[in-house]
């Protein structure tokens, strides 16, 4: 695996760890918003591994659909979540008169989590078959 991707993937771990603090100090918005960046920086990686780097939310999603949904390498629910805690995201970050609840949080962490086991395993198994 490719040193950023490397990166990318222990920044999503750490995020991961930040939303289930900031979700123990009753801060769900807060700890929506890193779940997504979790997921957002793992299918960074996964893109970064094809040769592929985005600046836009929009763009990585979109080529992630493309890359790894609509091919059947990564399960599509990865795609959606991805998607789904992107607009939770924005509701936490930018809506003053909207909530996340606890609960939409506490999905959204084992979302991220699942997806960061599936990119890892992924990920290994193709070096494994790039070393083969």
């Amino acid at each position: 695996m490719k040193e950023a991707g490397q990166k990318l993937l222990a920044k999503a771990a750490e995020s991961i760890k930040a939303a289930e603090l900031l979700l123990q100090a009753k801060q769900a918005e807060f700890a929506a918003s890193r779940a997504y960046y979790a997921m957002f920086y793992i299918a960074e990686a996964l893109l970064y591994e094809k040769g592929l780097k985005f600046k836009k939310h929009s763009a990585v999603h979109s080529a992630f659909g493309e890359k790894f949904s609509k091919t059947g390498i990564l399960d599509a629910k990865f795609h959606k979540t991805l998607v789904q805690a992107f607009e939770n995201r924005l509701i936490s970050d930018y809506d003053v008169e909207a909530a996340i609840p606890a609960g939409d949080a506490v999905s959204m962490i084992e979302q991220a989590r699942e997806f960061l086991e599936a990119a890892t395993d992924y990920l290994s198994k193709h070096e494994t078959d790039k070393n083969s």
